[in-house]
């Protein structure tokens, strides 16, 4: 089980851009960085959905629909991965939470709240 703390969500507008932050606070560097790390989020009414993955090595792959928009990152020794969201629409509304590969059930967070609005 490990701690995650999202953050950096908040009211854009279409075209807009926001950087969203996963931060394990309470991992140390030796835990973390072996971990490939995962982004959702889950809209109203809708299922949870995969966003976007950052293997341990640094490589990234993403849904279809925001491939060229969205950039995720990490930085091992600040044990914060990063999901650099650029030209928002307001499909992307929704509730962005972070996650381990496999998933850890018990390191579901508060999540950070995006709204794509104008």
């Amino acid at each position: 089980q490990i701690l995650l703390v999202e953050s950096g969500g908040g009211l854009v507008r279409p075209g807009g851009s926001l950087r969203l932050s996963c931060a394990a606070p309470r991992s140390i560097f030796s835990t973390f960085s072996p971990l490939d790390m995962d982004w959702y989020r889950q809209a109203p009414g809708k299922q949870r959905e995969w966003v976007a993955r950052i293997t341990s090595g640094g490589t990234a792959t993403y849904k279809d629909s925001v491939k060229g928009r969205f950039t995720i990152s990490r930085n091992n020794s600040r044990k914060t991965v990063w999901l650099q969201m650029n030209a928002l629409q307001p499909e992307d509304t929704a509730v962005y939470y972070c996650n381990t590969n496999p998933i850890s059930v018990a390191s579901w967070g508060q999540g950070t709240q995006v709204t794509v609005s104008w």
